[in-house]
């Protein structure tokens, strides 16, 4: 082996700098060429990349955002986009891909090693944490924080004006940071798509809810941390439910896209630097057709299927100790 490419591919995420610069300085270590191409996928069919050398990752670690950008491809899941990326990466002679990205890059890498002889292995970079195979995924925890920050500031003004405020966070669509930044911010409710088979007999326990505490210990504030993606109209639909249900002024705050931003959170600077590295060993190993991910604290691989296949659950645990916290 002599050359390896990387690329981020779909959400960016915190942590996927610090990613790149591990995959960058490992390969260094083992006289490799590292290639980096732009854009995501798009990069690697139009053939637009650079050369990356170790002044590139220089205090990169603590940026978000990705150096490489990013981007969608929807050409990708073609045959003949396929073909002409698997061409490109022939004729710069790459021996390996590295792909960061979530789900919808894992598919992409895995439809591309079915028409391209080189390796590739994946990298879970997405905010959703929604990737089966591994317990944490780059950039989970920095949305986490990124959130709870938002709704412990939220939480002043609804003290202040006794209000219920309704917070909807991101996870496409999966609960992990609905459920965690919950839990962090004791919030008085929380909504996601596992928590029930449907979503609208949740809804109807949480009004319930709502006028039971109301009626109990008169005007107070209330905050519900919601998933996205759970009804049509989202967070603003939603509010408007409870409000006129329950005839209590009810505001609703998207965080959207702040929480894909910002400096990485320790444990993502780290898990990106573990997961970088361990993505160019297994490389160096032949692996092929793999995801990298970290389980009970220790590097894994598993075929790349795997991260769409495995339905990951959340803490069934915390789910339980939320509902019981929180009356």
């Amino acid at each position: 082996m002599k050359k390896i490419a990387v690329l981020t591919s779909g959400g960016d995420a915190p942590g996927m700098n610090a990613c790149i610069r591990s995959i960058l300085l490992t390969a260094e270590h083992y006289n490799l060429q590292v290639l980096g191409y732009k854009h995501g996928y798009n990069g690697l069919v139009e053939q637009d990349y650079r050369l990356l050398n170790a002044e590139h990752v220089v205090n990169i670690i603590q940026r978000g955002g990705t150096i490489l950008k990013s981007g969608r491809c929807l050409d990708f899941h073609t045959e003949a986009t396929v073909r002409i990326a698997a061409s490109n990466l022939d004729e710069l002679q790459i021996d390996a891909l590295l792909v960061i990205g979530g789900n919808g890059s894992f598919k992409g890498a895995h439809h591309l090693s079915k028409f391209w002889k080189g390796q590739v292995i994946g990298l879970p970079g997405t905010i959703d944490n929604d990737i089966g195979g591994t317990d944490a995924t780059i950039g989970y925890y920095t949305a986490i924080e990124t959130a709870l920050e938002s709704i412990d500031k939220v939480r002043d003004t609804a003290d202040a004006f006794e209000r219920i405020f309704l917070i909807e966070v991101m996870g496409r669509h999966a609960g992990f940071i609905a459920l965690n930044a919950a839990i962090a911010s004791a919030a008085d409710r929380v909504l996601l798509p596992e928590l029930c088979e449907n979503i609208q007999d949740e809804i109807d326990k949480t009004i319930e809810h709502l006028k039971h505490v109301y009626s109990k210990r008169g005007v107070s504030s209330y905050i519900i941390v919601a998933s996205e993606n759970l009804i049509a109209g989202g967070a603003v639909t939603l509010a408007k439910m409870i409000a006129d249900q329950t005839q209590i002024e009810c505001r609703p705050v998207i965080l959207g896209h702040v929480q894909r931003g910002g400096s990485p959170v320790s444990q993502d600077r780290v898990l990106a630097t573990k997961l970088g590295a361990y993505g160019v060993e297994q490389a160096i190993n032949g692996e092929n057709d793999i995801m990298i991910g970290e389980q009970n604290s220790q590097a894994v691989k598993h075929k790349l299927a795997v991260s769409w296949q495995d339905k990951k659950p959340v803490d069934e645990y915390l789910l339980k100790i939320q509902q019981q916290l929180f009356k």
